[in-house]
């Protein structure tokens, strides 16, 4: 069949130096390896191993047995991409690929090729490719045919008719200038729309959280869209929102961002800071953990560090939303319901089935507006810009007509009666 598309043969290598303080296991972090090689089309991973190290060699980052082992293993099972989930220089990328006969990429280089395949917006596109341009600036180019595009792949896979070029400095500098300059002008467009949002004054609930803990089906659930959710590592890259009345409540913005990732690329992080604009704007901010993955606390924390390096306002309200109880078995799931129930800033829920959601939603309308009570009082007859005002926050729950004026009963926020009481 002449049009069947061609499937890249890959395999993924960890090096791991001997260390004692490491906080991940070798193990997890080269599943993670593999689940982002997963993320990109057309790629199977054929195989994978962890490979310890004494010290990492300048020239070739293996030692000349494992690079022999390798060899025979690589060509016995037709490699023609080698995943490094760390990083590797130029000089060791060219030599094991000299040595190996494949493609290799680093952990940067494979994340940067996921985002571009992933961008969908015109200002995701431009930010990608800057990352990239970054990142090769050093680098001997495979092939720029990317810059051409507006999404699919930087190229750095391969595929049939690519050829290797050199990439000379000079047009990768003009290369960066012009993509500034066009994405100036679409972040330009983007703070004016944020301008004009900022007119209608509806509070900003940013979701975040490690890539894969379930944001954008949360985010699907609660507001009827049709994001794309899936078990994959960046399923979703540019940010949504939708408009969302709460019941009984506030109409709000719910922002879904990017998930994050550990050892996520510096060019991304700078890159991708105006994606996250919105989190830096937000009200409250609600950090969706996967709680049964077994590294939950390790990709909270490192959600944590990026927050903080993007400068996130330490008095802006963060919920822990404890997601996917329901892959905890009973037991475990009970456990996590009633360590949750023990603070008000976390909530375990279940964005597939539904559970605790009600309860979440309840929990963000309390911190946007206060507890609500409910106050019966009389108005008198002349006091007709009152009355007006209360019935166009639509917070009367009865009004009753007698001797001297009108009986009314509302339910409001302390924030509401203290404006009536001003009025």
């Amino acid at each position: 069949m002449e049009n069947e598309t061609h499937v890249t043969r890959a395999w993924v290598l960890r090096p791991e130096l001997k260390n004692p303080d490491a906080r991940r296991e070798a193990s997890f972090a080269l599943e993670e390896a593999i689940s982002l090689a997963a993320a990109l089309p057309n790629l199977e991973v054929v195989g994978a191993d962890i490979i310890k190290l004494q010290k990492l060699q300048p020239g070739h980052l293996f030692g000349k047995g494992k690079i022999e082992e390798f060899k025979t293993r690589l060509k016995a099972e037709e490699i023609e991409l080698v995943l490094i989930d760390g990083a590797v220089t130029p000089v060791q990328q060219r030599n094991l690929e000299k040595e190996w006969g494949v493609k290799l990429l680093d952990r940067t280089a494979l994340i940067l090729e996921i985002f571009s395949d992933r961008a969908r917006t015109r200002e995701g596109v431009l930010q990608v490719e800057m990352a990239a341009l970054s990142y090769q600036r050093t680098r001997l180019v495979r092939a720029w045919t990317h810059l051409e595009r507006q999404r699919g792949g930087l190229g750095f896979v391969g595929g049939p008719g690519e050829t290797q070029i050199e990439a000379d400095r000079r047009a990768i500098d003009d290369q960066l200038v012009r993509l500034r300059r066009q994405l100036g002008k679409v972040v330009k467009t983007r703070e004016l729309h944020r301008d004009a949002r900022s007119k209608v004054p509806f509070p900003i609930v940013a979701l975040v959280g490690y890539t894969n803990a379930g944001k954008s089906t949360l985010f699907n659930r609660v507001t009827g869209a049709d994001v794309l959710a899936k078990d994959m590592l960046f399923a979703t890259l540019d940010p949504t929102m939708r408009r969302l009345e709460l019941e009984d409540g506030p109409e709000i913005i719910l922002s879904d961002t990017v998930g994050f990732i550990s050892d996520l690329p510096t060019e991304l992080v700078a890159s991708f800071r105006a994606t996250l604009e919105e989190v830096l704007a937000a009200d409250i901010i609600l950090h969706v953990r996967d709680v049964s993955h077994s590294e939950t606390e390790i990709q909270a924390e490192d959600v944590r560090e990026i927050l903080t390096s993007l400068g996130v306002n330490e008095d802006t309200p963060q919920l822990e939303v404890w997601n996917k109880i329901d892959l905890l078995d009973e037991d475990e799931s009970k456990a996590m319901r009633v360590q949750a129930d023990r603070s008000e800033d976390i909530h375990a829920i279940s964005a597939i089935t539904g559970t605790g959601i009600p309860e979440l939603m309840e929990e963000i309308k309390t911190r946007l507006q206060g507890e609500v009570t409910i106050e019966t009082f009389i108005l008198p007859f002349a006091a007709g810009k009152e009355r007006a005002w209360l019935f166009a926050e639509s917070i009367i729950e009865s009004e009753t007509q007698v001797d001297d004026g009108f009986e009314v009963t509302v339910k409001w926020t302390a924030k509401q009666a203290a404006r009536f009481r001003k009025l």
